[in-house]
This record gives C-alpha cells, structure tokens and sequence, in this order.
C-alpha cells in the first residue's frame, strides 16, 4: 500500500523518513484505523507497530491543530516510553502545526495542568498521570477520535486495566485501538467492556 492518498506534508514526512510503503503488517492494520474499526492490531517487535500507529494518528486528525481538547490519546508504560514515542512523532509532524504533549507522574501536576489547558492534539501519557488529569478536571475526553495503548503488554501491572476501563467510559467519540506484542487475558478482557466488535489483526 502507497501513501498516495494521504495529507501532503504528512506524505513528504513519510518520504523523508524513508518509507516508500507499507510492510504485510501495515497494509492490513492502517486501512482498518482509516476506516474507523476499532482493532486489537497483535505482532512482534519490529513489525511496524509503531509507525502504523504514529501515520494512522496523524492522518486521522488531518495533520492539523483544532481547538484546545487532545482527539488523539495514547497510553504507555512509562515516563520513557512518553519521551521515546515523542521522538517518533516529531519526524512525521514536522511543518504541521499538532501539538503533542507527554504526562508522566514525574512532573508537577499543577504545571501540567496548565501546559494541557492551553491546547493539545496528540497526548501520550502513562495510565497515573491520565487518570489524575482527568479526575481533577484537567482534561476533557469527549472530543477524542483515537484513544490507543501502545505496547499493551504493561496492562497486566500496577491495576492498569482498571484505569483503562475507567478511561475509556469517558470518550464516547473514539475509536479503540490496542497495539501489543501479545493478546493476554488483560487485553482480552477489554472485550467485554469497550471493545465489543474489534477487528483482530495478528502476525507472529
């Protein structure tokens, strides 16, 4: 699958990134996000999760800012995990105007706060850290297209999939997507809670 049909600054992002097409993985998970499934998208490391999922976001918001709440949200394990995922959207934003923000536990939640307040388009957060935004009215779900767990597997730790479950009754516009190296009961379970008609894509 090419990138012919996608925003113009978002494609010459891609093309500088060094990507020409899309790997067996890609071409079968970015249509389904595109098209607004929810998906449980299951592979290894180095299958291309990460970048389906950095493309898919961005051309999903139309590689543009709009107004002040986060339509894209996605959870990882960690503070480094925040900043490491950063890194990788800051190649495929350059020249758009989208803002994305890392929330972590280590940094002062009241000048988080005010940093979220002022606009976001893309948050990247560790389950505490969105949970206590969230529950002091810091942040609102309601607009968010994509709400994703990237790298799941963390789901199984620390009550995790409890924070998630309470999240996700808080977006009521997104699409769900789950990207993990493995499809463990944790994950599974989200079946039976927001996840009811998921697409399953997997490769070992």
């Amino acid at each position: 699958m090419s990138f012919k049909k996608y925003h113009p600054t978002l494609k010459e992002n891609i093309e500088k990134a060094g990507f020409a097409t899309t790997n067996a993985f890609q071409k079968q998970v970015m249509p389904l996000i595109k098209g607004g499934s929810d998906l449980y998208a299951i592979g290894p490391k180095g299958c291309g999760k990460t970048t389906a999922m950095i493309i898919s976001t961005i051309q999903k918001l139309g590689a543009e800012a709009f107004e002040d709440s986060p339509r894209a949200l996605i959870i990882v394990k960690d503070k480094q995990a925040t900043f490491d995922l950063k890194e990788r959207f800051d190649a495929f934003t350059k020249h758009t105007d989208l803002r994305v923000y890392c929330a972590y536990e280590e940094y002062p939640l009241d000048k988080q706060r005010e940093e979220v307040y002022y606009g976001v388009d893309i948050l990247i957060s560790t389950p505490k850290r969105l949970s206590k935004l969230y529950h002091l009215n810091s942040l609102h779900l309601g607009e968010l297209k994509l709400f994703i767990l990237h790298d799941a597997d963390f789901v199984t730790r620390n009550n995790y999939h409890n924070y998630i479950l309470r999240l996700s009754e808080s977006a009521p516009k997104a699409k769900f997507v789950i990207f993990s190296e493995t499809f463990n009961s944790k994950i599974k379970a989200f079946q039976d809670s927001f996840m009811y008609n998921a697409r399953k894509i997997e490769v070992k």
